[in-house]
């Protein structure tokens, strides 16, 4: 095992949250995704790091206060992947998910994995309870 290749992969996977997710620091992208950044799952948003971008500021609108910690990472050296499982919370104060904002309190939990290279991240996958915001929301 490389652990100094294993600490830079977690440092990087822990900033990207503390950055994008619990500080809505949209700009992060600039400094931690490659410029040919693809989204797998981009939400119907363009898959390149602009259009993650545009989702940190949307989710940000949506939650003004979310915070989001790192609970779990597994790291795959040989890869350069790293699987995240996040949890966060945040006041609905925007629109989302086509719902106008209730000022409820919400609870989030999702999985992300990154492939890391050279430093960057070059790939993104990323899984979170939908439908359980929507029943938080009241809509289900």
């Amino acid at each position: 095992m490389n652990v100094k290749n294993r600490d830079s992969l977690s440092r990087i996977a822990h900033t990207w949250i503390e950055e994008g997710w619990s500080k809505g620091n949209a700009d992060m992208v600039y400094e931690l995704h490659s410029p040919d950044f693809v989204d797998h799952d981009s939400a119907g948003r363009p898959d390149d790091r602009e259009g993650f971008r545009k989702g940190i500021l949307d989710l940000y609108r949506a939650f003004p206060d979310l915070h989001c910690i790192v609970d779990d990472l597994v790291i795959d050296e040989e890869t350069g992947t790293v699987s995240v499982r996040w949890s966060g919370t945040g006041t609905h104060r925007g629109f989302f998910l086509n719902t106008e904002p209730t000022c409820k309190p919400i609870a989030f939990a999702g999985i992300e994995i990154i492939r890391i290279r050279d430093g960057l991240i070059t790939e993104r996958w990323g899984q979170w309870d939908g439908v359980g915001i929507l029943e938080q929301f009241g809509r289900l």
